[in-house]
């Protein structure tokens, strides 16, 4: 707050941002109704509004750049404490599906801090550089080459939202075996790395479709909560996200890996041939 606010409030302030505000106001109200030859004046006062405030954006350099590196050092922060809140969960999820037992997630935590918390640190900057450059990259391509062959900009937003769907899954299926194979595979830290990036007999389409059908369907339900609960039901809905997408991780390295693990207290699930456990792996407790 302390970083975003007194910058937001200089935007919020403005004549191009009260005008930017009220074009998209007025976009929304003529799709709803119906006036379709009143939406493409709405578009162009958004772009015009949109540019002006881009220009006031550009006058303000150096307060802006050392807003962004707040931004950038409180985002780095936040995704490190996500990382072991992430770290903690796969932990979890990985003793109820092994060994059907409730571990509690803070007493977890503690034990597993060391290795999340080297997780979250190497994680968290390949995650930002990773997406700011492909989000950078997506608004150049889409918002800018796009609006020069006059592409509308409802098409350009459809673009973005899925562009940025696309690379969301991408990272997350170059990613999905990281966690599992620290914890489930007992794997050092440069050799889990290595190993969630060899996509070698990992059926990685068949993994990047199923986060695809996951992450539009979170999209939806944490959209919709937001909405219909004015952003109560956020408290909730995005856990859960969080978790469902662990669960995900856990039984897809499970199945690859032949491994068996109990889905409720009286059903474990067996693959169709089991992996022999070497003698070095019974006695390590591995399996």
């Amino acid at each position: 707050a302390a970083v975003c606010i007194p910058f937001i409030n200089s935007l919020t302030g403005s004549p191009d941002y009260v005008n930017l505000i009220s074009g998209i106001k007025a976009f929304v109200n003529n799709f709803l109704e119906g006036k379709i030859s009143e939406i493409g004046e709405a578009s162009a006062q958004i772009k015009h509004a949109f540019d002006a405030l881009l220009r006031l954006v550009a006058e303000n350099r150096e307060q802006i750049a050392w807003g962004i590196v707040g931004c950038v050092v409180i985002y780095l922060v936040q995704k490190f404490f996500e990382g072991l809140g992430n770290y903690a969960t796969t932990a979890v999820i990985n003793d109820k599906m092994a060994l059907h037992a409730n571990s509690p997630f803070m007493v977890t935590l503690l034990h597993n801090f060391k290795s999340a918390a080297l997780y979250s640190l190497i994680y968290s900057p390949i995650s930002f550089v990773y997406d700011a450059l492909c989000w950078l990259g997506m608004y150049f391509v889409i918002f800018r080459l796009l609006s020069l062959i006059l592409v509308p900009l409802p098409i350009q937003i459809f673009l973005y939202v899925t562009a940025i769907i696309v690379i969301a899954t991408v990272k997350m299926t170059f990613t999905s075996d990281w966690m599992p194979a620290l914890i489930r595979g007992k794997m050092k830290q440069k050799e889990a790395f290595l190993y969630t990036f060899d996509r070698r007999r990992k059926q990685s389409f068949n993994v990047f479709s199923n986060y695809v059908v996951l992450v539009l369907i979170i999209f939806a339900v944490n959209v919709g909560g937001a909405l219909c609960t004015f952003g109560a039901a956020l408290l909730i809905t995005v856990p859960s996200s969080y978790v469902i997408l662990v669960c995900f991780e856990c039984v897809n390295y499970f199945d690859r890996e032949e491994l068996k693990y109990f889905i409720d207290k009286y059903t474990i699930i067996k693959p169709e041939k089991e992996r022999t456990v070497t003698r070095e792996e019974f006695f390590k407790g591995e399996q």
